[in-house]
């Protein structure tokens, strides 16, 4: 096994890129093995890192099918709909609460008391 080169905050050598920077070129990874590693100290902490991969073997990103673009929208429309009104609230549901904003702010009512 050996160790991955280890480079501070904002000194990695050109042809190297994280995902986010790849992703931003129009790139993946593409099953390569991490090339090196980015470190960032922080004060009480351990360091932040990042793993950096080559640009000469990145992949262009697979287009978006109509298949895959349905499925996300699909999935999308399952995380916006909250399960107690059944409605879409317009944004995700936070899944702390479990339903929309509305429903968790109101009170509940009370069926099993006579008129």
């Amino acid at each position: 096994m050996t160790a991955l080169p280890c480079y501070r905050w904002r000194l990695a050598p050109d042809g190297l890129a994280t995902r986010r920077q790849l992703r931003a070129l129009g790139l993946r990874p593409g099953g390569q093995d991490v090339a090196a590693q980015l470190e960032r100290p922080r004060r009480r902490r351990g360091p932040l890192v990042a793993y950096l991969y080559r640009v000469d073997r990145a992949k262009p990103v697979r287009p978006m099918t109509p298949n895959r673009a349905a499925a996300l929208s699909a999935a999308m429309l399952a995380r916006r709909t909250c399960p107690n009104c059944r409605t879409d609230a317009g944004y995700c549901i936070p899944r702390s609460l479990g339903m929309c904003v509305t429903c968790h702010d109101t009170p509940p009512t009370r069926k099993d008391t006579p008129p």
